[in-house]
Parts: structure tokens; sequence; C-alpha cells
């Protein structure tokens, strides 16, 4: 397929950011396209059960939700393309967007919503039992390892945090670090030293993650490799969370909009706007703090409102 697609506004991304924005800009009655991307859904796509999203009084499942949402914006009349964003050209309006179909797409406004992916290790059973007991993210499923033991492998800021918040459910709690210091910030590193349900593992990396070939499989440990003297060993856990970073989906943007360090969008809060007129951004792409799905459709309802008041203000012709 090629050609050229116009339209108002042009959103990248289908997770709850984006579906949130999709939402807004409809019923504000402005003409919508919707990029589904290479992971419609985003990341709990492949979350299990899910608690803190309002409005369900038992858990739900992620992509049951995800597929709600979908439902719900082309309810509204959005036009949602099963298409992937290679190229951007933000140097002018309207904005130029090239898909992975070869089609071109300009739009006045554009709202990127395109997310993150937490860095993952890549060794053996990693993926198999991901959202079986392998999580990245304790403010999620913390709460399913209640009087549960769990390892945390990571060093910097966001594992210490991922190690601390889980004492508040887990009867035990091991860091797993490939080095003999933290990277994370000296307060950060007081606080886990003082929690006495927290042991700190020093020079370990972890070669696999074993668990149980059941329907569904469990995770039960991990495997690890000393990095001074060699040695192997297996660590028992009920769940294993992966602390050691995520990575934006900012690559086709690089140079052209303003970004932190670790390559997330800068925004001007309370509201989206970023450092192009026209462009906004909402949820993971630019949260490195929250990055809850709650919070990633409050932001995604805060750029339409920004984009529809922009294409009021006249500025986008």
């Amino acid at each position: 397929m090629s050609g050229r697609i116009d339209k108002q506004v042009l959103i990248l991304g289908a997770g709850p950011a984006g579906y949130a924005a999709a939402i807004y800009a409809a019923r504000a009655m402005l003409d919508v396209l919707m990029f589904a991307g290479p992971q419609p859904g985003g990341q709990l796509t492949i979350t299990t059960d899910v608690e803190n999203y309002p409005g369900f009084a038992e858990p739900i499942q992620g992509p049951w939700l995800m597929e709600q949402m979908r439902a719900q914006v082309e309810h509204l009349g959005v036009d949602v393309r099963e298409d992937i964003a290679l190229e951007a050209d933000l140097s002018s309006r309207p904005f130029q967007i090239t898909g992975d179909s070869g089609t071109k797409y300009a739009a006045q406004t554009l709202v990127i919503a395109t997310g993150a992916e937490a860095r993952w290790l890549g060794v053996p059973g990693e993926e198999r039992y991901r959202g079986h007991g392998v999580s990245a993210c304790a403010t999620c499923d913390g709460f399913f390892f209640r009087d549960k033991e769990v390892v945390v492998v990571g060093g910097g800021n966001t594992a210490v945090e991922e190690a601390l918040f889980l004492t508040r459910f887990a009867k035990r709690v091991r860091l797993l670090h490939r080095r003999d210091t933290l990277r994370a910030e000296q307060i950060l590193q007081n606080r886990l030293f003082d929690n006495p349900k927290i042991e700190v593992v020093w020079n370990v990396v972890v070669e696999k993650i074993i668990g149980s070939d059941s329907n569904p499989p469990q995770a039960s440990g991990v495997n690890i490799r000393n990095t001074q003297s060699g040695e192997t060993g297996t660590i028992e856990a009920d769940g294993i969370f992966i602390a050691i970073g995520h990575l934006p989906a900012t690559d086709i943007f690089k140079g052209q909009l303003g970004m932190s360090n670790s390559g997330h969008i800068r925004i001007n809060p309370p509201g989206s706007t970023t450092s192009v007129e026209g462009v906004f951004a909402a949820g993971d792409v630019a949260d490195d703090t929250y990055r809850q799905a709650i919070t990633a459709a409050g932001m995604g309802c805060i750029a339409a409102l920004d984009a529809e008041r922009f294409l009021a203000s006249g500025k986008s012709t």
C-alpha cells in the first residue's frame, strides 16, 4: 500500500496512553488515525492478572483490557491501522510519518505514545516464565508474592526501589548484582542495607531461570554464576524481578525532539507538550518514574486535550 493520508491528529502507539488519547480526540470530533505499532496493546499484553486498574472488582487479564480499549476507540470511529512508524519528519507541519506499509501519513498534530520496553536479561527460561513468576514491574505484580521469597536483578535506582517495595509483601528479598557496589543513590542504598528483609548477593549474574513444566508454567528460581570465582549455584525463589532499566521507543525521533539521557521524550508538565510545537508525548515514552497503565491513560487524555487546544488556536495552519 502506498500514497498519503492526511489527518488532524496522528497517534503513534496502541497502549493505554494511545487509546486514551484516541478516545478523547475522537470525542472532540477530530479526524484521528492511530498506529497499532509492533506490539498492539503494549506491555499489558504480557501481563496476566491486573488488579490495579480502576473499575473492576475482580482481577482482569491484561490482553482482555487492551482488547476492550481497542473496541472502544473503534466504536468511536477511530481509524486504527496495523502499521509501524519507520521514519518521522518533524521539521515542519504537517508532520510526516512513513509507515512500514509504504504509506505516508501527514498530520497537523502528533501524539507519541510508543511506550517503553523493559530491558531483559536474555537468558534461557526468561521468556518462558514471563508473567508466570518473572516480572519487570514490582508495583504491578508485587502483591501476588505475599509471604513468598523473591529475587531482584540489578544494581541501580530501579532495582533498589523495586527491592524496597517488595518488602511490603515478600517475606524475603534477595538483590542480585553483578558487581560489589551498587549504582543506586546513596540514600536508597542506606534504606536497602537497613531493611532486615533484604539480602544483597554480590558479584553474581543470572545464567538461567528455572521452573516447572506445569500448565501454566511457574518459575521457581535462578541459576547463578559468581563473576569472580566462576562458581555456580541456584537460588530458589517464587518471583524473579528484572530491574535493569527500560528502553523507550524513541529511535525515530532522536535529533528531532528534546530527550533525557535515557532516551525518554521531555515534556513540559502539567501538560504533554514537547520541544516541537504541535507534538505531544504520553505514557512510558515520556514517563520514567511511574510507568503504570493508569498514569499512562491519564497522560494520553492530557495529550489529546493539548492537541485539541493547539488545533483550536489556529497555530497548526
